[in-house]
């Protein structure tokens, strides 16, 4: 039950950006390459928390495949605006 309370239910929606977590990348050498790739837009959500990704990069527009949502990430990349503050210095 304590673990269950800490969990957020995270809500999809197509045409959202995602990141998908690889469980596989312990075949690749290297210890600070990231394990989520992406980021992927998502084509459909299905029942029983299985979402449909395509990938807006690759060539054939098409291509989809089906993934558990539970593998997913929201990508905020997009999303944040960067703010950059100017600072005007005089000479004394």
């Amino acid at each position: 039950m304590y673990h269950d309370r800490k969990l957020l239910k995270k809500e999809f929606q197509p045409g959202q950006q995602v990141l998908l977590f690889n469980s596989r990348l312990k075949l690749f050498p290297g210890k600070l390459k990231s394990k989520w790739s992406g980021p992927f837009t998502i084509k459909e959500v299905k029942p029983y928390g299985a979402i449909e990704l395509m990938d807006p990069s690759s060539e054939d527009p098409q291509r989809s495949w089906v993934v558990n949502g539970q593998r997913l990430k929201h990508y905020l990349g997009g999303e944040v605006e960067r703010l950059t503050t100017v600072i005007h210095l005089d000479d004394a």
